[in-house]
């Protein structure tokens, strides 16, 4: 019953049923502090959904306040991890919720994170683990945001890095997972080729090209999809920024989207 439960949510979390993804983290407020007032973010969220993003990655207590009719046409993502920049290490991510509490919230998914490299890299797979497992026993989709991130990593982008990362949520019972884009570029293809999952890209670092330019640059190589956050809310028109993102992200002409429609549809 939870594995059919978890099919059925995996097939909501692409708004446009072909398997790729346009997440929009709106989190952010955690571990950075608020990213706009009261009404100015319930607007980011409309714009965000009528742009027509795939899902809204927000922690538990922000979900409860948002109206219910504004989420009717995109996906709720849980996220249960946190940190903030004020604290000794920002890279010690732990556990603020659990699936039971997303599942009340009326969660379509989850998310954790994980960095690699990090301090506290072992707290943060344990609770990967125990997070992968209760959304097994529910049906609950699990996306995990894993970066190489911490003290012992030179080079955040090296491909057989960001492979390595990309293997281990999929090894630890991850249905989607985000992570950085490696570089150079062609080389992401090669983390695509060695993954089992759906891998989507953070799209808010790269501020030396468009948006539309990285997305399809992400895609080209094998990419299901783009988390984007900041570039997104600090945008002066989320909407259209989304609208423009969609349209490559679901660009049914891509090269690549016979392959990634074929990826989800085996793991369905």
């Amino acid at each position: 019953m939870s594995s059919s439960g978890k099919s059925l949510r995996l097939a909501r979390l692409s708004r446009h049923g072909d398997g790729r993804y346009l997440f929009v983290p709106l989190d952010h407020s955690v571990s950075d502090g608020p990213i706009a007032t009261v009404s100015g973010f319930e607007q980011i969220v409309r714009n965000v959904v009528a742009g027509g993003a795939d899902g809204v990655v927000v922690h538990k207590g922000r979900a409860r306040v948002l109206a219910p009719e504004v989420m009717a046409d995109c996906s709720l993502l849980i996220h249960l991890s946190a940190s903030t920049a004020h604290g000794p290490d920002a890279d010690a991510k732990v556990l603020v919720g659990d699936v039971e509490e997303a599942i009340s919230i009326g969660a379509d998914a989850v998310s954790v994170h994980v960095n690699i490299g990090s301090d506290t890299e072992a707290e943060q797979l344990a609770d990967l683990g125990t997070v992968a497992a209760a959304c097994d026993r529910w049906g609950m989709p699990l996306l995990a945001m894993v970066y190489p991130r911490g003290p012992r990593v030179t080079d955040p982008a090296d491909p057989t890095l960001v492979a390595h990362v990309v293997n281990i949520a999929a090894d630890l019972g991850v249905d989607i997972v985000k992570t950085v884009l490696a570089s150079p570029l062609e080389r992401m293809a090669e983390v695509i080729d060695r993954s089992p999952i759906p891998v989507i890209v953070a799209g808010g670092g790269d501020t030396s090209r468009s948006l539309p330019d990285f997305a399809a640059s992400a895609l080209k190589v094998g990419c299901s999809g783009l988390a984007v956050g900041r570039r997104v809310f600090n945008s002066a028109d989320p909407r259209a920024t989304v609208k423009e993102l969609v349209e490559v992200v679901h660009d049914r002409k891509s090269s690549s989207l016979s392959v990634q429609t074929s990826r989800m549809a085996g793991a369905l």
